[in-house]
């Protein structure tokens, strides 16, 4: 429920701007609701009776108005006769019996009314947002939401989900669920179920990060040609979106990332994630496709040949591929690595493991370290480093907790000499120890899980791989 004075101090504050005209971003609204002690609703409701020159009611009005096509879709996708060409009946069978998916009354409804507003979706289409995927959680959350809750309530929740799709609707510049129905649903379900709950500013805002990171770079747009597997992204939005404002309205959980940032990075990740990763979802999926003979008639056969050549080779080489992981598979007795400190197997014990081979091969006083690390291990290196050194200089596991405490105040006593330098090959670290015996190094290649691939060595590779198997660390290719 908004409040009439609160919007006007809000169109006031707009209008004192330096430059009243000038765009607000994400950031912006969340910071001009928190000086005016607003709800972001409100700020919403302002910022467009601001700019388009009309009062709240006429803006809620023309929100409630934008949904009538996809609301009347969802209860098409609803009817017992309605069938999508990808998702079955699907929408039907889960608003009959309420409560057979995650035991949430409204997350279940929430979902089941968003699958039914796909079916819609495949039967009429939808008005998109960012894109009709988004708009199926829309339409599916708002349904919900209208059901459980008072409409002066729905609306002005609706209002800071549209705001944030709007954002994506600008930021969507190419083929990806990541800026459309999982990326975007997510983050605007988190903003509408934290405004419906009472919460701030801020609360939305860490919600929507939250909700957004998981979902940045995840292409979907070649798996919706497929049967089924685009419900868990539309479904799935909500229930991220959930789990986002649970986070932010009932724990302290940091978040330091300004919201601004993230989706900033998650427009521009959408690009590459189009560039790099589609084609390889293409090359997998493609042969389960739906496909339609009365448009296929009119492909050239050359072209239709070729593809029946591409696609028979796929799950074939899928399974060698996956053939391989199972030779490299730990046994289901055994499935787990060593204790890792510090958060991450990957950034944490791939590269300990490797300053421990290192310390195995060293021999006399340790005088200097040298640690070079791929990019993103070297923007990790808050978490990385003490592990490293704990590993290169005591020789301690990645499961040493309190070796990893005391190692950087212990580097003063020590008088090591430390070097960390950045290195542009992806996965690489390598540690270099300068003794007073001489010199060691190991040059490895991250695998997560605290496993390496060990590509040189000094003195020699063999004899880091005789320290690998002694310490227990998995070597792999």
């Amino acid at each position: 429920m908004i409040r009439r004075d609160k919007i006007q101090v809000l169109v006031d504050c707009l209008a004192s701007r330096t430059q009243p005209t000038a765009p607000l971003t994400l950031g912006d609204l969340f910071h001009l609701a928190e000086v005016c002690t607003a709800r972001v609703g409100e700020a919403v409701v302002a910022e467009a009776c601001f700019c388009q020159h009309l009062t709240p009611e006429e803006v809620l009005a023309r929100i409630e108005k934008a949904f009538d096509h996809n609301l009347e879709a969802v209860r098409l996708g609803m009817d017992r006769d309605s069938q999508s060409f990808l998702l079955g009946r699907v929408g039907h069978e889960l608003t009959r019996q309420p409560g057979q998916i995650t035991g949430d009354a409204f997350l279940d409804r929430a979902v089941s009314l968003t699958l039914a507003a796909q079916v819609g979706n495949h039967l009429v289409g939808l008005a998109p947002c960012a894109g009709t995927g988004d708009a199926c959680v829309f339409s599916g959350l708002t349904a919900a939401m209208l059901e459980a809750y008072p409409r002066e309530e729905v609306w002005p929740a609706v209002a800071v989900m549209l705001r944030v799709g709007t954002f994506f609707r600008a930021g969507k510049t190419t083929t990806g669920c990541n800026m459309e129905g999982l990326g975007a649903g997510a983050s605007g379900t988190a903003a509408a179920l934290v405004e419906l709950a009472g919460g701030g500013p801020r609360e939305v805002e860490r919600a929507i990060v939250l909700a957004l990171s998981p979902t940045i770079s995840v292409p979907c747009t070649p798996r919706v040609m497929v049967p089924g597997l685009c419900a868990t992204h539309i479904g799935g939005a909500l229930m991220l979106g959930q789990l986002a404002a649970g986070l932010a309205l009932k724990t302290s959980i940091p978040v330091n990332v300004p919201v601004d940032v993230m989706l900033a990075l998650a427009a521009r990740a959408h690009q590459v994630s189009a560039q790099y990763i589609v084609p390889e979802v293409i090359s997998y999926m493609e042969a389960y496709f739906k496909s339609d003979p009365r448009v296929d008639r009119y492909i050239e056969e050359q072209v239709k040949e070729e593809e029946r050549q591409r696609q028979a080779t796929i799950a074939t080489r899928a399974r060698e591929e996956v053939s391989r992981l199972a030779e490299l598979a730990n046994p289901v007795t055994e499935p787990f690595g060593e204790v890792v400190v510090g958060g991450s197997s990957q950034a944490v014990g791939s590269p300990t493991n490797t300053a421990r081979i290192a310390h195995a091969l060293a021999q006399g006083e340790i005088k200097k370290v040298i640690i070079e690390l791929y990019p993103e291990l070297f923007a990790r290196r808050a978490i990385n480093v003490p592990g490293i050194l704990m590993g290169a200089i005591y020789g301690s596991s990645t499961a040493d907790s309190q070796s990893y405490r005391r190692v950087m105040e212990e580097l003063p006593r020590l008088g090591i000499e430390v070097e960390i330098k950045e290195a542009r090959e992806p996965q690489l670290q390598r540690v270099t120890l300068e003794t007073s015996a001489g010199r060691v190094m190991v040059d490895a290649r991250n695998r997560g899980g605290g496993r390496l691939a060990l590509i040189d060595a000094v003195p020699s590779r063999e004899a880091a791989l005789a320290a690998a198997r002694k310490l227990g660390i998995d070597i792999v290719p």
